[in-house]
């Protein structure tokens, strides 16, 4: 009897210490107060302006909490990111919040983040881990409906074209979730109209200055093109530059469309350069924080979250750049 008795003790006790290393609720001594929280937070880098205006939100938003936030700039390089993953197991934070720089490749460290017991949000950008039990939830954009949007605007503005319409896509960083959704979204709403066609597609890595050096080069290659998609505005912006330094007319010669609607790019829609913007709202701060404190609780929260987000034309952009906060 007293064996059995031990044996089921010792039972309950594995289970509690289970329960004390659980990934996705609160421990074992109940939720932290606000204050005693700390979240360590693996930015991609400051390749855009909506990265920029993606971090400030971030940080603002979690000062103005009173949560402790420790902040990483992976410079858009996958290996500095897992190390300051790695970092903050090491340190034992309550959240890792990390916005992946590529889909793939994160299965070994999520999993050293689940056996630490610590619980992990995705934001801005998804993994393709098959596992979705090694994060709790992904808040970002639907990044194929953003391309669907851009290219329902395209077969609306060239609907009435007898014939071919060339477009050049500058895509964003090659195996991101952004670049590969917005890409397939596009592609899925232009096939509607043949005479819709992609003639080059290549990476400018959501930057400026890859926009710009990319569009120089297919611009001589393809002088007739009748449309830009560019994947954010920055690629746009450096894309318009090209652009005009080939005597061309951003917006009229070239029709444009961009995805973000950042400041710079929404006063490039404003001024006519830019014909059509899909918003991607960078300002998730307060929402990150409110997964934080459900996953501090020990409250459900849902596998994916997606932010609240609109479109503008020229017009529209116009109207709303005085209001804007980014």
């Amino acid at each position: 009897m007293k064996k059995i008795l031990g044996m089921a003790a010792a039972g309950a006790l594995l289970f509690a210490l289970a329960g004390c290393t659980a990934s996705g609720g609160a421990s074992a001594d109940g939720p932290k107060d606000t204050k005693d929280l700390v979240v360590g937070f693996a930015q991609v880098g400051a390749e855009s302006g909506w990265r920029t205006a993606n971090t400030k939100d971030i940080q603002s938003s979690f000062k103005e909490a009173g949560i402790t936030l420790k902040f990483s700039d992976a410079q858009q390089k996958q290996e500095n990111q897992i190390k300051a993953i790695r970092s903050y197991i090491q340190q034992k934070v309550d959240v890792i919040a990390f916005s992946p720089v590529v889909e793939s490749g994160w299965d070994t460290v999520l999993k050293e983040a689940k056996n630490a017991g610590i619980p992990v949000v995705l934001t801005d950008r998804a993994v393709d881990s098959k596992d979705t039990s090694l994060y709790e939830t992904f808040l970002g954009s639907d990044f194929v409906t953003e391309g669907k949007k851009a290219g329902e605007w395209a077969l609306n503005e060239f609907k009435d074209a007898s014939g071919t319409v060339p477009i050049i896509q500058l895509e964003g960083t090659t195996g991101s979730a952004p670049a590969i959704d917005r890409t397939k979204g596009f592609a899925d709403a232009i096939a509607a109209n043949p005479n819709l066609k992609i003639v080059a597609s290549q990476t400018g890595d959501f930057t400026r200055s890859g926009g710009k050096q990319v569009m120089e080069a297919l611009l001589k290659a393809h002088p007739d093109v009748k449309l830009l998609w560019a994947q954010n505005d920055d690629m746009g912006l450096g894309a318009i530059e090209a652009i005009e330094a080939a005597g061309k007319v951003p917006g009229k010669d070239i029709k444009i469309i961009t995805a973000d609607a950042t400041h710079d790019g929404m006063q490039a829609a404003a001024d006519g350069k830019i014909n059509f913007i899909v918003e991607c709202n960078p300002l998730m701060g307060k929402q990150l924080i409110e997964i934080v404190k459900k996953i501090n609780k020990g409250e459900d929260v849902p596998k994916r979250i997606v932010t609240d987000e609109t479109t503008f034309t020229s017009a529209q952009a116009k109207e709303a750049l005085p209001s804007r906060k980014y």
